[in-house]
């Protein structure tokens, strides 16, 4: 019975009309208890339901009084479902991203403890590792959570994943890292610790995306550059100088500036949507929720192809201002 039930009210969290009702009733505090049960349908359920109710912002702020927030990040290595974990990482997400209060508690609750050692772990599976890097990709725009991400290691962790064959959680990966090489000015001595290590470092995962070849995406290779622009821009005269003085990474910026812009009618194929790159040129942080979304006026690939020139010609002009 209490299963039949919860499965009801996860499918009415899922729609945004009752999910503030829901809450308004009282059914976080039914919820508690039910994600502390020993009977992992009823906790996949629950789980299921809160991430519903997550979504809304209006929720937030219960949400976090309820005292779940514990509950949710002990959930993280503790149950060994893995329906349950992506259910609290997406939730978590959610309350993050809803605004922008200061949400040091999270990394407070141990959160990213919790986290570092799923990602850690042989036996996580592709979807919970997915969740997690994509949650990291939420979390690091945080002013208040961005240090402890950078401190506690992650680059090293998210600089392999940069190869996954898995496409949506490379796109995580690499738009994490850019996101984290946006913070260069205050954090330069961790990103020069990362250069060469893991697995050769940042610069053999910026020299990969850059190699001049018909293979590498232009959205993958776009944040690549981003990266780089971002590095380039920091006041730490050590990390320009391993940007500037690489053997590749420049050299292959300047030949792709150069090819100049897609011909008209000329397609590129990319396994990402077009607004991957939305506000790029605006912004200081590559857009993160860009992968899989679908736009109403979308671009075509040769948009795509095209600001990823435009931002190997940033690059290109930013270095002739350094060397001058």
């Amino acid at each position: 019975v209490q299963c039949q039930a919860i499965l009801t009210l996860r499918n009415l969290a899922s729609d945004d009309q009752y999910q503030i009702q829901i809450v308004e009733k009282g059914g976080l505090e039914s919820l508690l208890p039910l994600l502390q049960s020993e009977y992992d349908p009823l906790v996949i359920s629950a789980s299921a339901c809160l991430r519903n109710l997550s979504i809304h912002p209006d929720n937030e702020k219960h949400i976090l009084d309820s005292g779940i927030l514990p509950c949710l990040v002990h959930l993280i290595t503790e149950s060994g479902n893995e329906e349950v974990q992506c259910h609290v990482i997406s939730a978590l997400r959610n309350l993050v991203a809803n605004n922008d209060a200061d949400k040091s508690m999270f990394a407070e609750s141990g959160l990213f403890d919790h986290m570092k050692a799923v990602l850690l772990s042989p036996d996580a599976s592709d979807a919970v590792v997915g969740e997690m890097v994509a949650a990291l990709n939420v979390f690091v725009l945080d002013e208040s959570l961005w240090p402890y991400i950078i401190d506690d290691g992650f680059l090293e962790l998210l600089i392999p994943l940069t190869r996954s064959p898995l496409v949506e959680l490379q796109y995580n990966a690499c738009v994490t890292i850019s996101s984290l090489a946006g913070k260069a000015s205050e954090a330069s001595d961790r990103l020069i610790q990362v250069w060469d290590r893991p697995d050769g470092g940042l610069q053999s995962y910026l020299a990969l995306f850059l190699a001049v070849d018909e293979g590498m995406d232009p959205v993958l290779r776009s944040v690549a550059l981003w990266t780089v622009l971002l590095l380039l821009e920091s006041d730490s005269p050590d990390l320009i100088q391993l940007v500037t003085s690489h053997p590749s990474i420049i050299k292959n910026i300047d030949k792709i500036a150069a090819i100049g812009s897609l011909p008209e009618g000329e397609l590129r194929n990319s396994a990402y949507t077009s607004d991957s790159l939305a506000g790029l040129r605006s912004s200081r942080t590559f857009d993160g929720d860009g992968f899989g979304g679908d736009s109403e006026n979308p671009d075509d690939d040769a948009d795509i192809y095209n600001r990823m020139i435009n931002i190997a010609q940033d690059v290109v002009s930013l270095v002739h201002t350094l060397e001058i």
